[in-house]
């Protein structure tokens, strides 16, 4: 990651702004959700891969702030969403495309088809993803 910055570095303009935008693991909620509000079924599994990866990232960045390379202006977090009309459509998306990042248990995958069948009709299902943003200026 940190040859990837320093080409990055290479290229930007004095001054110019890295932002960096990302997903970080954090056991993400999945909800149930309706026109009247919304009910927390339960939690995600972080897998080792997706630590491991948030990890290196955080890692990098401290690496090259510390090299002088960027200085970080500001940062914060904030909540996106992912959103299915039904739990399979859900459980499948997670299993194709989180599987080495996020796992859903059976139990977890249960209880939020239970909550979503005694919905409301206009129910759907999400994940809130942690994610994080900062803005570096070059050096």
């Amino acid at each position: 990651m940190v040859h990837a910055l320093n080409e990055i570095h290479r290229i930007l303009k004095p001054r110019g702004i890295l932002i960096d935008l990302r997903p970080v693991e954090d056991n993400w909620s999945v909800e149930v959700v309706t026109s009247t509000g919304n009910q927390v079924a339960g939690k995600l599994m972080d897998m080792p891969v997706g630590i491991a990866d948030d990890n290196a990232a955080f890692q990098a960045m401290n690496e090259v702030e510390a090299l002088g390379w960027f200085s970080k202006e500001k940062d914060d977090e904030f909540g996106f969403f992912y959103i299915w009309d039904t739990p399979s459509e859900m459980k499948s998306y997670i299993d194709e495309e989180w599987e080495d990042f996020e796992k859903m248990d059976d139990d977890l995958y249960r209880k939020t088809s239970s909550l979503w069948a005694s919905a409301n009709a206009d129910a759907r299902v999400r994940v809130r993803v942690k994610m994080w943003i900062a803005a570096w200026k070059k050096l």
